[in-house]
């Protein structure tokens, strides 16, 4: 038991405490009247100088800049066999990964040296699947192992199935020989860590799409340049767990070994690593699922696989058969995470698990392992083995199911979906686009500078007149501010249904067990498969790119709000109740008000996340920048164009980054 003692005030001038500052809430309402009067004066102006000065450009013109990318992209070709850059490191690189892919696609997926079928057939491939999931997860894991590859087969969808394994599991694995050393680096250096942390930062906020264009200049198109893109995209999030779970091993236990004489590289090899291996394990999970997400996304570069065939699919508007390929990518990513999740959990399981199984583990597995090599040999050798049997009826059968829901969805609830789409569109969307699109270029751009300095501080308005500066340069400022309408209009979307959500399973811990599960899971499927159900509810439109958008973002959202709300002290949340405060006045004026940096997070990951939908749109006729990506690679005359709308996508998700998580900060102080 703890007694408060009044301290005696002291007179003092040495001792005395310091000056207390202006109160948060005092700071708080003005940064919000600054901001209402930057809005204000923004409307004011815009109804007196509407379609000036806005920068358009029209969908086949080009600027200087434009121009410039399509010589360097032509003069590349022309001397790419000739160049030593390109002799002995651009072209070496492509050779090098290319033949790991092509090794791996022999393996499984396609035919090689004079065999009508890969090294390993189905069974072989079903087998060590299961093997694995078993030997690193439990047997749980395993079951659903065989039967998710088994699925891929009775989808008809196989090969393509094993071409997309086969790029991941190739950039995978690149991607981890890079990123845990340099991931062990960054936990041992703090030098090293300052250094890569804002780089790290800069990748994981550009979306996907804009990895593909630069890539494709310097190594072509196809499976190499995709797994290339896939390891650049994938590396990231292993470097930064890898580093934390370094820096989390307690300096007790270091210093521990040193003081037994254990050198630098034994106290990495016997201490750090080993018990840092549950979280390095966990980053290896997120890459495995960030890579399958990329090499989805990179068969817009005609990397092979499943995500060809949604691609393909959504531009001839084949809802069945995108929804069959989606199926398939979203089951490849479950089983993945599944297994690597159990692989992180599976030794703390181990020791705290009493069962007298465990110690016929060594055996069992051992006689696993003789079982799949019977099945890899019968795989290898007999053209039953080898091939899947059956035409793939399932997949048929579900191509017809989702042309058919597709059908009687667009009979029955058209007048519903149009509803609710018109009303959006006209009653938010087209308003906000307008005041973005046809206020002069200089006012809106005064307008992000304005509020990135309220919002952020000094540093987030630098960085927001250096981005503002260079997407005029790009040419694309239009089209620039028509993705920045989508985005932010998918964002307030996203944190209204975080709020409600949050705030819900905050309050409520079974709710929370509830929704989490079905959160967690929408967050492992890719962002290629969101656009699948809503092109069959809203067609081929900018509102399917900004839906898709708000439910791909809305669960992490979700969960960082919820966390936020259940983080305030329950002391604080007794007290306002004992103060007859009613369960809507403890929420608005307790929970959320001490969740704001959750808050302001939330809609920093929400921003993040709803631009890499956004652009992704493209596909389904969401114009803009994404159309501008997808264009430069279907169009030659315009690479030049879309290698600058990749450009002006990284300057938005940099410029929304820095504010919002200046503010977040801001927000927590």
């Amino acid at each position: 038991m703890t007694v408060a003692v009044e301290k005696p005030e002291t007179t003092d001038p040495a001792v005395a405490p310091p000056r207390p500052g202006p109160p948060t809430g005092r700071r708080r309402l003005g940064r919000s009247a600054a901001v209402a009067a930057i809005l204000v004066g923004w409307l004011v102006l815009f109804a007196v100088l509407r379609g000036k000065q806005t920068l358009s450009l029209a969908a086949a013109d080009l600027t200087g800049l434009h121009r410039w990318f399509n010589d360097v992209n032509d003069s590349i070709g022309a001397h790419r066999d000739s160049n030593p850059l390109f002799l002995y490191f651009f072209n070496e690189i492509r050779l090098v990964i290319g033949h790991l892919v092509s090794f791996v696609q022999d393996l499984i997926s396609q035919p090689s040296a004079g065999r009508p079928v890969p090294q390993i057939g189905w069974l072989g491939v079903v087998g060590i699947a299961g093997y694995v999931s078993w030997a690193v997860g439990n047997w749980r894991v395993a079951l659903l192992a065989v039967a998710g590859f088994t699925f891929f087969g009775l989808q008809g969808l196989w090969q393509e199935s094993m071409d997309t394994l086969a790029l991941t599991l190739s950039a995978v694995l690149v991607a981890l020989l890079i990123a845990i050393p340099l991931g062990v680096w960054a936990g041992l250096s703090d030098r090293f860590n300052r250094v890569v942390t804002p780089l790290l930062d800069l990748m994981q906020t550009m979306p996907t799409f804009v990895y593909l264009a630069p890539l494709t200049l310097f190594f072509l198109i196809g499976g190499a340049s995709a797994t290339i893109a896939t390891v650049i995209y994938a590396a990231p999030p292993a470097i930064r767990i890898t580093a934390h779970a370094i820096r989390s091993v307690p300096e007790t236990t270091a210093e521990a070994a040193e003081s037994l004489g254990a050198t630098r590289r034994q106290a990495l090899v016997k201490v750090l690593l080993p018990m840092s291996k549950r979280t390095v394990v966990m980053g290896v999970n997120q890459s495995i699922m960030a890579a399958l997400a990329m090499v989805t996304i990179a068969a817009l570069i005609d990397a092979p696989g499943l995500g060809k065939t949604v691609v393909q699919a959504l531009q001839s508007l084949d809802v069945g058969t995108a929804f069959n390929a989606g199926l398939a990518i979203v089951v490849m990513a479950i089983v993945l995470d599944r297994v690597t999740t159990a692989a992180s959990a599976r030794a703390e399981a181990a020791r705290r698990s009493r069962s007298r199984f465990l110690a016929w583990r060594r055996p069992l597995l051992g006689a696993g392992a003789a079982v799949t090599a019977v099945l890899v040999y019968l795989s290898h050798t007999y053209l039953w083995a080898a091939e899947f049997p059956g035409d793939g009826g399932a997949g048929s059968s579900i191509a017809r199911t989702a042309d058919d829901v597709t059908t009687w969805a667009q009979d029955n609830l058209s007048g519903l979906t149009n509803a609710f789409r018109d009303a959006l569109t006209n009653g938010l969307l087209n308003p906000f686009q307008s005041l973005l699109t046809d206020s002069p270029w200089w006012l809106v751009g005064a307008v992000l500078i304005a509020l990135g300095v309220v919002l952020g501080g000094p540093r987030a308005g630098i960085t927001t007149i250096v981005c503002a500066g260079l997407l005029v340069g790009t040419g694309l400022w239009s089209d620039a501010m028509t993705t920045l309408a989508s985005t932010l209009v998918a964002t307030v979307l996203v944190m209204a249904l975080g709020v409600v959500f949050g705030v819900w399973m905050g309050r409520g811990p079974l709710v929370d067990r509830m929704l989490r599960p079905s959160l967690d899971a929408a967050q492992v499927m890719p962002p290629f498969v969101y656009l699948v159900p809503f092109l069959a509810l809203f067609g081929a439109t900018r509102f399917t790119a900004i839906v898709a958008a708000v439910v791909y973002a809305a669960p992490v959202a979700i969960k960082i709000i919820a966390d936020g709300v259940r983080a305030v002290p329950e002391t604080t949340v007794e007290a306002a109740t004992a103060a007859g405060c009613t369960t809507w006045q403890i929420i608005t004026k307790v929970q959320l008000p001490m969740a704001r940096g959750a808050l302001t997070l939330a809609t920093n990951q929400g921003l993040i996340y709803v631009l890499s939908m956004v652009v992704v749109g493209g596909l389904v006729g969401a114009g803009a920048l994404g159309y501008d990506v997808v264009a430069g690679f279907s169009q030659g005359e315009l690479y030049g164009k879309g290698l600058a709308a990749g450009l002006a996508i990284v300057l938005l998700g940099v410029m929304f980054d820095r504010i919002t998580q200046a503010a977040a900060r801001r927000a927590s102080a």
